[in-house]
């Protein structure tokens, strides 16, 4: 066997294949794997970031986990700070042009990006590039050759481009006649609105430069990018080049257990929020995201998480202690040992023990009548919503009929329940399993 320092191929792609959405070829991998092997040189695998956002939620860090298991197995990580390219903007998935952003922006996104992306990556062994560094300097004569190396037909065949060209505006520009126009106007054409510009066609020539000056082996990317590194695949071969692998990583969903992990949904883990936030949010996924949240967001083996699903649906495990192993060991990854103990021991007070938070928050209950309301009493529903314990009175008469809503400690499941408005006194409200604070009726 030679003398090499990495694991043996097969163990590698078991590892690697974990949550895995495609790659492209997989033979090519297991080919690149075992020349590595052989030889003992690392495969250079990289991940190309645009910073347009200052901050990162754990859909970002799938990618960025699997960029870690390469670099766990002793492969060289390269992590691509997209500092040119976020300057044109991806145009993947969009269905109008991004509007540009200034340098300024990118470098101040990309500052906090690195602080992220550290708490997964080790900073020591992480080759780190910028895509700047390479792209400034091109001429036109580079641009209009690189332009050369790709055909347009095979560029137009990307699915979000024929969406937008079809749905584009066609045909001849409208002139308005003279009559429509003010006494003494010009008439002149009306611009409709670029379906697509030439320089979102250019995004992908542009950054498969970066594959080329990085001479990876392996570039990673979410799903939706395999059109970009599948063209930026192409280009290396054409620049000489082996040409590198694809490999793509699924989508997160998100806390609701619907919709992709978004920060404008709302349904988010930011990776720099308090681990105590950070664990209790993974406590409210619903029970059949703990799997894909094993395989995608840590570094358990498949065939532990194999036995620990096993466990589960056999009876011998409850899913709230798995729940609770996920939670903790997320919190561990981006905090520490301590920070996760005093997270599950916080989130076991409160919702398992069924204690009142130490900091629970102390609120006010105006107690103004409404029309309606009889003297000196208000409705529980009301209540709720001058508490902002929920966002509408609809919305809190449906916790109240579903026993979502308990008044010191007793459920009250009756709408059309008052509170007395004649005495101070304080209360003790919970809504739902989040909500839990005193209000105060002045």
């Amino acid at each position: 066997m030679p003398d090499t320092k990495f694991r043996p191929v097969e163990e590698q792609l078991a590892y690697l294949k974990k949550g895995a959405a495609e790659i492209v070829p997989e033979a090519e991998l297991k080919a690149k794997l075992e020349k590595s092997f052989r030889t003992g040189k690392p495969l250079r695998v990289y991940l190309g970031v645009d910073p347009t956002a200052p901050d990162i939620h754990l859909g970002h860090t799938v990618v960025l986990r699997k960029l870690k298991h390469f670099q766990d197995l002793g492969h060289t990580a390269i992590f691509l700070i997209g500092d040119f390219s976020a300057m044109i903007g991806d145009p993947t998935g969009r269905s109008e042009t991004r509007p540009p952003l200034s340098r300024e922006e990118v470098d101040a996104n990309a500052k906090t990006y690195l602080a992220q992306v550290f708490k997964l990556l080790d900073k020591e062994k992480t080759e780190v590039r910028r895509n700047s560094d390479w792209l400034d300097k091109l001429s036109s004569y580079d641009i209009v050759r690189l332009g050369a190396k790709y055909p347009l037909a095979r560029m137009l065949e990307r699915e979000d481009f024929r969406a937008r060209l079809s749905g584009g505006w066609k045909g001849e520009l409208f002139r308005p006649s003279e009559e429509t126009l003010p006494s003494g106007g010009k008439a002149s054409p009306v611009k409709p609105p670029p379906s697509l510009a030439i320089h979102e066609i250019l995004y992908p020539l542009l950054t498969a430069l970066d594959a080329v000056e990085l001479k990876s082996d392996v570039e990673l990317g979410a799903t939706e990018q395999k059109f970009n590194i599948l063209v930026h695949r192409d280009i290396q071969r054409e620049y000489g080049l082996e040409g590198e692998v694809a490999f793509t990583m699924p989508i997160l969903v998100g806390l609701d257990g619907q919709r992709k992990m978004s920060k404008s949904l709302g349904n988010y883990v930011g990776i720099t929020e308090d681990s105590y936030e950070m664990f209790k949010k993974i406590m409210s996924i619903p029970d059949p995201l703990i799997w894909s949240y094993f395989e995608l967001l840590t570094d358990r083996t498949p065939n532990v998480i194999k036995e620990l699903r096993q466990n589960v649906e056999a009876g011998t495990t409850h899913p709230k202690q798995v729940k609770m192993s996920l939670a903790s060991e997320i919190v561990r990854d981006f905090y520490d040992d301590e920070a996760a103990l005093r997270a599950a021991a916080s989130w076991e007070s409160q919702f398992s023990r069924r204690e009142i938070p130490e900091d629970a928050p102390v609120k006010h209950l105006p107690s103004d009548n409404y029309i309606g309301s009889k003297p000196g009493k208000m409705k529980l529903s009301r209540a709720l919503l001058r508490l902002d314990a929920a966002p509408s009175r609809a919305e809190a008469e449906r916790l109240i009929k579903q026993g979502a809503v308990e008044l010191d400690d007793v459920v009250i499941a009756d709408p059309t329940y008052e509170i007395d408005l004649n005495t101070t006194r304080k209360y003790l409200l919970r809504v739902g399993k989040k909500k839990v604070f005193y209000f105060i009726v002045q």
